[in-house]
């Protein structure tokens, strides 16, 4: 059987498909803007999004003053669209084409975000090698706010099968190294009028494993 190849799949989907045509689309990303509200997080925080794609978040990032803003996707097409969209802004914005699983990160974080490219994870030594990511990369007292599908959201996404998470298992997945600050569910209504359930949860790094 042929291996998968998960960065042909998304490469092909960016390839085929517009942004308001694609299931995760969001005009505004208002829970990812709340978390970085509830947090305060200052201008000059460091923020990365994992699997951004060409999300509407980094627009309303720079609209908003950050000044330290990396987006990384397995997807080079995916970026080439954030990056036309968004024209001279781009080149205040540090792009990483890359699969999460194979990502050698130069600088720590303050502010880890990740809507929808975790549960894409489905064996455990992907889930490991994010794990030591994370741990490695956000710097004490940093923030990790995690979107997955949860047990009652969808079972594949795009074709591809995802891993489903509560609060309970999303948690534990984190608790070892970095302390919860809150979960919680969110519908998200994709372009063709149907709904899909999340769970959203945030961390803050302990300052025992800095």
């Amino acid at each position: 059987m042929e291996r998968f190849n998960r960065k042909n799949h998304w490469e092909n989907i960016y390839e085929t498909k517009e942004l308001k045509e694609t299931s995760w689309y969001q005009q505004t990303p208002q829970t990812s803007l709340d978390y970085l509200s509830a947090f305060n997080v200052p201008v000059s925080a460091k923020i990365i999004d994992v699997g951004g794609g060409d999300s509407l978040l980094v627009d309303y990032l720079l609209d908003l003053g950050y000044e330290d803003i990396t987006v990384l996707d397995i997807s080079e097409k995916a970026i080439d669209r954030a990056r036309q969209r968004l024209g001279d802004k781009a080149d205040k914005v540090k792009w990483i084409v890359e699969d999460i699983t194979h990502f050698a990160p130069t600088e720590s974080y303050d502010f880890w975000h990740d809507r929808a490219a975790f549960h894409f994870l489905t064996s455990e030594d992907d889930i490991a090698g994010y794990l030591a990511k994370v741990i490695e990369n956000i710097n004490t007292d940093g923030i990790l706010v995690i979107g997955t599908f949860s047990e009652q959201g969808p079972k594949k996404c795009s074709g591809i099968e995802i891993k489903q998470y509560s609060e309970i298992s999303l948690t534990n997945q984190f608790k070892d190294y970095f302390n919860k600050i809150n979960c919680h569910r969110v519908n998200h209504r994709t372009p063709f009028d149907t709904i899909q359930n999340f769970v959203f949860c945030s961390f803050r790094k302990s300052a025992s494993i800095g």
